[in-house]
């Protein structure tokens, strides 16, 4: 699900890495419990966290010894679900909200990681891993990695899952769910279109501009990041003190897409291939790279 950047790092600049995703995750631990619930003394939100990152950790084992990246989605989504279930299993205070948020994130987790998985096991592998699984402290850097995506993106959510604040459901709810609703169809039918569109083999050497493509380059992305927004204006009406902090997930998810990993890489590598033609050029000068441009009204 997460992407690194091609650029090879040395093996303390990996360490560096893993040690600082531990302690942003440790940040948002301590933000993301204050007024929580807590199982067996220790902070419930905190727990959910350890969970995100040793699910990671575990399935790095097989995955390094057998230099394969085949169940890196998979684990991605195991990972969102078991943190949830987790949060809901262990939580004494659930209500209509947090099963909301579980429906959600349930039915997200499992569309987007099996079709990955899939995408994944049609291609034979998965090119962002061709050198990264060379070594390994990039590797497992990037397994942490992973961690740290879950555990910040479904910051929200664990926070309705596990916190001591309730409030009925709202307007503002609502407003969550729609736009929840958009991202996630949004994400499904530019997937659909895309992987219809490359099953053909004539398209096999072309890009992809027609139906969500044409409004987008990246509509996808686009989904992607309305869903999580709308997890984020879900848990609002709950949120006090240090758990806002959890709103950064939205924050998070838009950055990584669309300045770290997501849209840098694969234009990156898109102008590698289709730099040079001239309906390439036309298709990136007319077409925003994320937010579909107005209408124009008629005088």
């Amino acid at each position: 699900m997460t992407e690194v950047p091609s650029k090879t790092p040395s093996a303390l600049q990996n360490v560096g890495w893993i040690i600082g995703c531990l302690c942003i995750a440790a940040l948002m631990a301590a933000a993301g419990s204050d007024r929580g619930q807590t199982y067996a003394g220790l902070p419930l939100f905190a727990l959910c966290g350890a969970v995100c990152f040793a699910i990671q950790w575990l399935a790095f084992v097989p995955a390094w010894v057998s230099r394969t990246e085949r169940y890196f989605d998979l684990t991605g989504g195991f990972s969102f679900l078991s943190a949830t279930a987790v949060a809901v299993g262990l939580s004494s205070q659930v209500d209509i909200r947090s099963w909301l948020v579980v429906l959600l994130i349930g039915v997200w987790a499992l569309r987007l990681s099996s079709f990955l998985f899939l995408r994944i096991r049609e291609a034979g592998f998965d090119r962002r891993f061709v050198n990264l699984k060379r070594s390994y402290s990039r590797f497992l850097m990037t397994w942490t990695l992973q961690g740290l995506w879950v555990y910040l993106t479904l910051a929200p959510a664990l926070v309705v899952l596990t916190g001591k604040n309730h409030a009925s459901l709202d307007l503002l709810t609502l407003g969550g769910v729609m736009l929840w609703c958009v991202g996630f169809f949004v994400e499904v039918i530019a997937d659909r279109q895309k992987s219809e569109f490359n099953a053909q083999p004539e398209n096999r050497e072309m890009f992809i501009r027609s139906g969500l493509w044409s409004l987008s380059r990246h509509p996808n992305y686009l989904g992607e990041i309305l869903l999580w927004l709308g997890i984020g204006i879900i848990s609002i009406p709950i949120l006090e003190s240090w758990q806002w902090a959890a709103l950064i997930s939205p924050i998070f998810v838009y950055v990584q897409l669309t300045k770290v990993s997501g849209i840098p890489l694969l234009e990156g590598r898109e102008r590698k291939k289709w730099g040079d033609d001239p309906e390439y050029q036309n298709y990136i000068a007319r077409t925003p790279a994320l937010w579909p441009r107005l209408p124009r009204l008629s005088k």
